[in-house]
């Protein structure tokens, strides 16, 4: 009999803060206590939260465009010689049947298409969208963190997450409110 592994009580904390100094402050203070799985909620970019918070991960979207372009153009390419000399051999004007130069318009236009559509579905597959559901759209206030508030999510997943001590920095740095996250 197979047991499932227990799952967490709570996905994590959600700190509410009303000005965006403090969440910057809160969020130097919880790295530097060694809390690593955190993220933020802020109603317009702030730039100083997008660097502690970014993941320093190297992007897999430029190999994506890589392979997408390199599959257009020889799919381009292939598509062209298969149906110039193979599916519908046509001489024109004593011309050969594979006359490349022809070719390489269609081959450019293809490899650009699959480039693009690689970047723009590569980006959202890997950035997880779309999202239609995250823990934090059970907090009640959270609707607030396009409007007016700035919100540090700390997830229980943390090697460092105790909820009780979790909770106590989090009060201690100034947030007005602490939230359960539930899963």
């Amino acid at each position: 009999m197979h047991h499932a592994a227990p799952q967490p009580k709570t996905y994590g904390l959600l700190a509410e803060f009303t000005h965006p100094r403090a969440l910057v402050h809160a969020l130097e203070r919880v790295q530097g206590e060694g809390y690593g799985k955190l993220d933020a909620f802020t109603p317009y970019p702030i730039e100083e939260v997008n660097e502690l918070v970014a993941h320093h991960k190297k992007s897999k979207v430029p190999l994506l465009v890589l392979l997408g372009g390199i599959a257009g153009g020889l799919g381009g390419f292939a598509l062209q010689v298969w149906s110039a000399g193979v599916a519908y051999p046509l001489n024109v004007g004593g011309r050969p049947l594979f006359s490349w130069p022809a070719f390489i318009p269609v081959t450019f236009e293809t490899t650009v298409l699959l480039a693009a559509f690689s970047a723009c579905f590569g980006m959202f597959i890997l950035n997880g969208l779309p999202q239609p559901y995250h823990p934090v759209f059970n907090v009640k206030n959270f609707e607030r963190a396009s409007v007016d508030r700035y919100f540090l999510l700390v997830e229980a997943a943390d090697p460092r997450f105790d909820s009780t001590q979790t909770r106590s920095l989090l009060e201690g740095l100034g947030a007005s409110e602490v939230h359960d996250v539930d899963p």
